[in-house]
């Protein structure tokens, strides 16, 4: 079967038998013509699609990873059903998820302020620490200026859509955040990818088509999730600037990860902030939040304050969250060490699991260290296992990744210890290695 196509580690033989078990569970019930009482999502691809897979799942034995509900805080240890397990699943980064002074923070916004901004910043929505929070993120970027979002994907996704529109280009990365694409496809620009990483690809491109377009704006991420590595920052500022493009850099997982003091993707290459035109970043990860922000221009923060759908027309952010990551960012400028044991803490995990012969892909050891297993029955099959054994990582599956790149990520954070990530990386050789030996209960050509 060398060469064979396979979807979620299965055989074009072996899902057509998953399809038509799926299509057969429902000829008897399936009526003629729509009904009142029709499900309207039984005949959606993607439900389809889903079905198969949870089905897939059941023939197999293999348990739902997903949505399991954990007790307390998500730091380097989180416990469900009294039961403690390292956890490689959070974005808890810096361990300010549940640090004392971030905490007091916000129970004080509660006081002052209450729960919710109740309305949009536009009309009565604004707080003092919306405001005390923005210009704290500006300094972080070195820009004039910033705006906070309550969703960090709907940042890219409303921001994208009303900068750009259709006399316009987008290139992105191939391996951009679903909140770029969908803010690319929402903004009605023309859209174009890149391969991941490669600066002369784009610039190709840019060449080819920059004269076409009225504005061109290029986006990458500064720490790509799924992947762990980092772009080549100054060489993308300079086609962006040569080309007479704008650049947005996602710094999601980069912000309180790369650059010595946390700052992300400009101070780990030394360069000056303003060679970006948009710092997107998310509040949910090093920051102990919710949210997303752009830090920008005055002119550019003015502009979205009035014209981006996504903030002028929701509510604000709620004040105790906003003043939750203000406080995560004081931490961060008081308190450095933390990056650097976060960063000595992933170089560790990925220097270990190299020696154990793991595949770690393209990670470069700043906070996330993916192992690819290359079938998605396999990785789901192996978080199950983990999981038993006390260790908390989640599968990454087809189509988040394709068949063959299908994964364990591990999220490292400042807390995890030296004895916990030799123990992850023992387990999980271990029983990498008695599922390449074929003790693990599953057809042989799953595993493959």
């Amino acid at each position: 079967m060398t060469g064979e196509s396979r979807t979620f580690g299965l055989s074009n033989v072996e899902r057509q038998r998953l399809i038509e078990r799926f299509r057969d569970s429902g000829k008897a019930q399936e009526p003629i013509g729509p009904t009142p009482n029709q499900d309207p999502f039984q005949d959606l691809e993607y439900w389809r699609q889903f079905e198969m897979i949870r089905m897939a799942s059941e023939s197999l034995g293999i348990a739902n990873p997903f949505y399991r509900v954990h007790e307390g805080v998500g730091g380097a240890g989180i416990v469900r059903d009294g039961r403690r397990y390292l956890n490689f699943a959070s974005y808890n980064y810096l361990g300010l998820n549940g640090h004392p002074r971030v905490s007091a923070a916000a129970k004080q916004a509660i006081d002052d302020h209450g729960t919710s901004a109740s309305a949009s910043r536009l009309l009565t929505g604004e707080r003092s620490v919306h405001v005390a929070l923005e210009r704290s993120l500006a300094e972080l970027h070195g820009t004039e200026d910033c705006i906070s979002f309550v969703s960090g994907h709907a940042t890219n996704v409303t921001v994208l859509g009303c900068l750009l529109g259709r006399p316009d280009l987008i290139l992105y990365d191939a391996l951009s955040h679903n909140s770029i694409q969908q803010g690319a496809q929402l903004s009605g620009a023309r859209r174009l990818s890149f391969p991941h990483n490669d600066v002369a690809a784009a610039e190709r491109l840019l060449a080819q088509h920059r004269g076409q377009c009225r504005q061109a704006l290029i986006a990458i991420e500064g720490h790509y999730s799924m992947d762990g590595d980092v772009p080549d920052l100054p060489a993308f500022a300079e086609i962006a600037r040569r080309h007479k493009a704008w650049l947005l850099v996602d710094e999601a997982h980069s912000v309180g990860v790369l650059g010595r003091h946390g700052r992300g993707i400009a101070e780990h290459f030394g360069v000056d902030g303003a060679l970006v035109d948009f710092w997107m970043g998310t509040l949910s990860k090093a920051l102990a939040g919710c949210g997303g922000y752009i830090a920008c221009s005055r002119r550019g923060a003015e502009y979205l304050r009035y014209a981006a759908p996504g903030f002028v027309y929701s509510v604000g952010m709620p004040p105790p969250i906003a003043a939750a990551c203000a406080a995560s960012l004081d931490v961060l400028r008081e308190e450095p060490e933390r990056v650097a044991r976060l960063n000595a803490n992933a170089a560790l995990f990925l220097a270990r699991a190299k020696e154990a012969g793991l595949d770690t892909g393209l990670s470069q050891g700043f906070g996330i260290v993916p192992v690819i297993i290359g079938s998605s029955v396999a990785a789901a099959r192996l978080s199950e296992i983990l999981f038993a054994r006390g260790i908390n990582v989640k599968p990454i599956l087809y189509p988040a990744v394709p068949e063959q790149g299908a994964r364990l990520r591990f999220f490292l954070s400042s807390e995890h210890t030296a004895a916990e990530i030799g123990e992850a990386v023992t387990v999980l050789a271990e029983e990498v290695a008695r599922m390449k030996s074929g003790n693990t209960g599953l057809p042989e050509t799953l595993l493959r």
